[in-house]
């Protein structure tokens, strides 16, 4: 097992890796919608921050050789589903391979964000 670190993504608020190797897979934490430089949380709707938790994302992935074309699965929290039809179009955008996915509706997210992503990606 190789614990993963960036930072060119936010360094994880709690005691857990921004993301974990084992053999052939990246299994990342859930990222949340914080600017690495400030830790502050990007301003703006689900939109600006759906891109910042991908940005985030896509950091954590390529430190541990792997990348979004490579994403097996994610799982999506929502703090309001009403977002989805907005939070779907800029994740579209970044995940063309489709891979699985699961989007749930949660009461509260760290920082009261409006979204967090985790994913599972081979390396």
């Amino acid at each position: 097992m190789t614990i993963i670190q960036t930072d060119k993504a936010p360094a994880a608020i709690g005691p857990y890796s921004q993301a974990v190797c084992s053999g052939g897979v990246v299994f990342t934490s859930g990222q949340i919608p914080l600017v690495p430089e400030t830790g502050a949380v990007v301003e703006g709707a689900v939109r600006e921050q759906t891109l910042q938790v991908i940005h985030n994302l896509k950091a954590v992935l390529e430190e541990a050789g792997s990348g979004l074309s490579r994403v097996i699965k994610t799982t999506c929290f929502l703090a309001n589903m009403d977002d989805f039809a907005a939070f779907n179009e800029v994740y579209a955008e970044h995940f063309a391979g489709k891979p699985a996915r699961s989007t749930v509706a949660v009461k509260q997210l760290p920082r009261n964000v409006l979204v967090e992503i985790e994913a599972i990606a081979e390396r």
